[in-house]
C-alpha cells in the first residue's frame, strides 16, 4: 500500500497529472493541480517539458526524450537506480504509463502505478499534502541510455514489421482510429494495416482489469501471436504506453512501442492513410 511508505527515504511519488489539447491550452493544468494538492512528497512531472523531448521531424507531437536528458530529470527528481517509484495521474493511468515505460525502457524496473491515481486516492480519504517539498537531487547517471530493443523510432521501419507480417495495435479511441475525428493531428484516419483497441479497453470502473482479464482480452487480440510481433501506437506515444502496462500486467510482455505514433507517420504527407473499420 502506498499510504504505508509514505515518508521511506526510497520511495519517489511522481505526479503525472496532464490535460492534452488543441494547441495546448491546457498544458499548466496538470501542475496547477499539483500545486493545489497531491500525494505527500510527490514531484511533478510535465508531460511535454520532462517527459517528452525536442520536437523535430517525425519524431511525433511528443518525442521519446534524449536519455541524457531524462537522467538529469530523474537526478532534479532525487531518483537514482535504489529509488522506488510510483507514478500516478488523474485516474486512468495513461500519462503515469508514459513514466513507467520511459523508466523501464531506461532500465530501472522499481516502478509502478497507482491504479485509479488521483480519483481513487481522494476518494478513499487518503492523506494530501498542499505543499511542495523539493526532492534531495541525486547524481545523474553515467552513461545513459534507453533500450532501443523496446523503441521503434522510424516509421520506414514501423512499415517494415508490417510487411514482414508484424501487428501494429494503435491506442487510440476507435473515432480517431476509423478516420471519424480528428482533434490533434493534420490527417485523419490510421496507419494501414494496423488493429485497434482503445487504450480504454484496459480499464473497468477507472481501474485496470485483473491481470487475466487482460491476458485473455490480448491473446484473441494477437490472435497467436507472441507480445514480441507486436507494436504498439497511439496519437503520440502517451496512450500508446497504457497498452505495455496492461501487457506487463497480464505476463504478455515484449511488445514494442513506435513512440512517434500517428503524429509522427503522418508527419510526411506522402504516406498512406487507411480511414474506416
Amino acid at each position: 500500500m502506498l499510504v504505508e511508505a509514505l515518508g521511506r527515504a526510497d520511495l519517489r511519488v511522481v505526479d503525472c497529472r496532464f490535460t492534452l489539447s488543441v494547441g495546448g491550452a491546457d498544458a499548466g493544468a496538470g501542475e496547477h493541480a499539483w500545486a493545489a494538492a497531491h500525494v505527500p512528497g510527490a514531484v511533478y512531472a510535465h508531460l511535454e517539458r520532462d517527459l517528452s523531448g525536442p520536437a523535430g521531424p517525425g519524431l511525433g507531437r511528443h518525442p521519446w526524450p534524449d536519455a541524457e536528458a531524462f537522467a538529469a530529470t530523474l537526478a532534479r527528481w532525487g531518483i537514482d537506480c535504489d529509488t522506488r517509484v510510483v507514478a500516478y495521474d488523474d485516474g486512468d493511468g495513461a500519462f503515469a504509463a508514459r513514466l513507467w515505460c520511459l523508466l523501464r525502457s531506461f532500465g530501472h524496473h522499481q516502478v509502478a502505478v497507482l491504479d485509479g491515481g488521483w480519483a481513487q486516492w481522494t476518494a478513499h480519504g487518503a492523506p494530501i499534502a498542499h505543499v511542495a517539498v523539493p526532492p534531495q537531487p541525486r547524481a545523474p547517471a553515467t552513461g545513459p541510455a534507453f533500450d532501443e530493443n523496446g523503441l521503434m523510432r522510424d516509421a520506414d521501419a514501423l512499415q517494415r514489421h508490417l510487411d514482414s507480417g508484424g501487428m501494429v495495435l494503435d491506442a487510440r479511441a476507435a473515432p480517431r482510429f476509423r478516420g471519424e475525428v480528428e482533434p490533434l493531428d493534420p490527417r485523419a484516419g490510421h496507419v494501414p494495416g494496423a488493429r485497434n483497441r482503445p487504450y480504454a479497453d484496459n480499464l473497468a470502473d477507472g481501474r485496470f482489469k485483473p491481470a487475466a482479464v487482460l491476458a485473455d482480452e490480448f491473446d484473441a487480440v494477437l490472435e497467436g501471436r507472441t507480445p514480441g510481433e507486436v507494436v504498439v501506437m497511439c496519437g503520440s506515444g502517451v496512450t500508446a504506453c497504457h497498452h505495455l502496462l496492461a501487457m506487463t500486467q497480464a505476463g504478455r510482455t515484449g511488445a514494442r512501442l513506435y513512440a512517434p505514433s500517428w503524429s509522427g507517420w503522418v508527419d510526411d504527407p506522402t504516406r498512406p492513410v487507411a480511414t474506416g473499420g
